[in-house]
């Protein structure tokens, strides 16, 4: 069995594309077993969450989940990412407590993920379980659900999408 000191260069460019600081992608990596980059990804926000923030600073993420069934090529991708992330915060305008949660988000980070959803059904399903524990959410819907965005407290929004690959 080959050594697991050395990291999958791979798999640190994706997590370096995550905005992961390049040591930490790599411990992750090695405590992963270089697995994938998702399971680094995961194991390194959730030390994140776990270690870095006291009770009362909680820590708040935006995702986003495609629409895979679509086949959208990349700028479309990027497009409808920017137009939900751009939706999502002008919804989060519109209340006192959601103005706040903009702003800790964005003052910690402003932490983006953007995920894979199955098709329209299963984004539907994901918005109306979001708005079921009160998480802000926004679909585009430029004829098909394109993209779903959620933020809030990352436990909540992970009780939502923890369980889908990233994109």
């Amino acid at each position: 069995m080959e050594s697991q000191q050395e990291v999958n260069p791979v798999f640190l460019q994706q997590l370096r594309e995550l905005d992961i600081p390049e040591e930490a992608a790599k411990q992750a990596l090695l405590h992963t077993q270089n697995v994938s980059a998702e399971e680094a990804a995961m194991y390194y926000f959730n030390k994140l969450e776990n270690e870095e923030e006291g009770d009362e600073d909680l820590m708040f993420k935006m995702v986003f989940v495609v629409n895979m069934e679509l086949s959208m090529g990349v700028g479309k991708v990027a497009a409808q990412v920017g137009h939900a992330a751009v939706g999502l915060y002008q919804a989060l305008q519109e209340k006192n407590s959601w103005r706040e949660m903009a702003w800790k988000w964005d003052h910690a980070g402003a932490k983006k993920i953007v995920l894979q959803g199955t098709n329209m059904a299963h984004l539907l399903e994901l918005q109306a379980l979001a708005m079921s524990l009160s998480l802000p959410t926004k679909l585009v819907e430029p004829g098909s659900c394109t993209v779903l965005a959620i933020i809030g407290e990352e436990e909540m929004v992970n009780n939502v999408t923890g369980s889908l690959k990233l994109l």
